[in-house]
């Protein structure tokens, strides 16, 4: 079973859950932020993107020290799968889960389009379905998705493999024009060290269906149903 955790001002969390279960066919249920645990059957735990508490502070600030976060720690710290979009990959790096932090857009503007990112890594639990290489078309929606981290954190995640997703053209090249907030070297997505907790901008659940412009969503979120499976959820 996939937890998709709530926190006040989430606006995903259902899109998220939709995808995972009336797209991919897999368990998906709502946590609400209070919870002091996860269900006992959760395999997976998904943090959708939205503004939680409003993004007061910082974004993710506040969402960091919910009840339910202590276990959502519990669970990755084990070994489980977790992810985070968007708001939800700005709650793992203020909950020290994920390196780095999301700052304000380099342009200062909300950005709302379909943007390509390719994939560095093709492997479980979040790109199995994939290839290195492969160009993905997804949409971001954020003001505040510019990814820093120190230099010498940012090459130790290139020598571990941790970074999992860059912007790129449609032809797949990494080129500035192709950055569409600042983010440092073009990620766009990044596990922690273990592999087990990814963060990322984009929205793979508004990308899981021909109508809503495109399936290329159902890489990422195909291939943690894929590990979920194999683990014997």
């Amino acid at each position: 079973m996939f937890a998709v955790v709530q926190f006040p001002g989430s606006n995903d969390d259902r899109d998220m859950r939709f995808a995972m279960k009336s797209v991919l066919g897999a368990r998906a249920e709502l946590v609400w932020h209070r919870e002091a645990e996860l269900p006992a059957d959760t395999r997976g735990v998904l943090l959708p993107g939205g503004f939680s508490y409003g993004d007061y502070l910082r974004c993710g600030a506040m969402a960091h020290g919910s009840p339910v976060m202590a276990a959502v720690r519990r669970f990755a710290e084990a070994g489980g799968p977790v992810l985070g979009t968007c708001n939800g990959f700005q709650i793992l790096c203020e909950s020290g889960l994920l390196p780095g932090a999301l700052v304000r857009n380099h342009g200062l503007h909300f950005i709302c389009e379909a943007v390509h990112l390719r994939v560095e890594h093709a492997h479980a639990p979040f790109t199995s379905r994939a290839r290195v290489g492969q160009v993905l078309r997804i949409p971001i929606k954020h003001g505040e998705g510019a990814y820093v981290a120190d230099p010498g954190e940012l090459a130790g995640m290139e020598e571990r493999g941790q970074i999992l997703l860059r912007y790129c053209d449609a032809e797949g090249r990494p080129e500035a024009a192709a950055n569409p907030n600042g983010t440092a070297a073009n990620i766009a997505g990044i596990t922690n060290a273990e592999g087990n907790v990814l963060g990322l901008m984009p929205h793979p659940e508004h990308a899981g269906a021909p109508l809503i412009g495109g399936t290329d969503g159902l890489a990422i979120l195909g291939s943690l149903v894929d590990a979920v499976s194999e683990g014997g959820a």
